[in-house]
């Protein structure tokens, strides 16, 4: 499986912005998906999990409310819509898959990694 995320941008406080990440290979479909991010100086850091079919998700405490993941895997597609966006937000966003459902947070854990997409939010 290869993946590719995009979408990321400059945008103000308060904004918004979807990623998006194109997964290659049929495979994508049975494997649970994550965003992660990482901000400089800092480490990765869990983001949101979407399962395989798309109907069990989770989230890290500081974008619960705010961020919405999805997929759509006739088009191999997994997808994080951003709201409300605040400058501590700012870093790579990366999309991942083939991970443990029951321990998304740990990024050792997951298989397969695309090239991140930078997210910057001004104040």
């Amino acid at each position: 499986v290869q993946l590719q995320a995009s979408g990321g941008g400059v945008v103000q406080a308060g904004g918004s912005l979807r990623l998006s990440c194109a997964a290659s290979g049929h495979s994508f479909r049975s494997y649970s998906g994550a965003w992660f991010r990482q901000a400089p100086g800092k480490e990765r850091e869990y983001v949101a999990h979407v399962g395989w079919s798309g109907t069990s998700t989770s989230y890290a405490d500081s974008v619960m409310g705010r961020f919405t993941i999805s997929r759509d895997n006739t088009r191999r597609m997994m997808y994080l819509q951003m709201n409300s966006l605040k400058p501590e937000d700012t870093a790579v966003y990366y999309c991942a898959a083939q991970g443990r459902s029951d321990r998304p947070h740990d990024p050792l854990l997951w298989g397969y990694w695309g090239r991140g997409t930078q997210v910057t939010v001004s104040s």
